[in-house]
């Protein structure tokens, strides 16, 4: 195949990463507007989604997710623990690894956020069908997996 963009014509702006970076702007800042009444920040709600949703575990687990460096992670965690809404755990088996559990804030604030990222969803693919929705999903997939 050839090469989707030359060098003679290309406008970053107009780019795909420009939009995938626009969208992604737009859609983090639809949601913090939506959950600002609950007080936590965009890193903060991100964070119980992984751990509400069971796709992390770990504070390394969220920094390779996330590509957070290891020290802005504690201290997210620690800010997130003060508020109540985690705990950290000492594993059973191993006590030198520290597994993330919400607590029962944390799991009162879950469904809550869940309900705020579908509305806001919604409402920004508002005049896209389903099956549009899933191709796009299915091309970012595409392009993720090239890397």
């Amino acid at each position: 195949m050839p090469p989707i963009y030359a060098i003679e014509t290309f406008r970053p702006s107009h780019a795909v990463g420009a939009f995938i970076g626009r969208a992604r702007r737009t859609i983090v800042e639809a949601i913090d507007r939506k959950l600002a009444p609950l007080d936590i920040s965009h890193a903060q709600w991100i964070v119980i989604m992984l751990l509400g949703d069971g796709a992390a575990a770990t504070a390394a687990e969220l920094c390779k997710i996330l590509i957070y460096d290891p020290g802005a992670m504690t201290r997210l965690l620690d800010r997130l623990e003060k508020k109540g809404v985690l705990r950290r755990v000492r594993a059973k088996d191993d006590r030198r690894t520290v597994r993330l559990e919400l607590t029962a804030e944390g799991k009162r604030l879950y469904p809550r956020i869940l309900e705020a990222l579908v509305e806001v969803f919604n409402r920004l693919l508002r005049g896209f069908s389903k099956s549009e929705v899933r191709q796009l999903e299915d091309l970012l997939k595409r392009m993720v997996a090239n890397a």
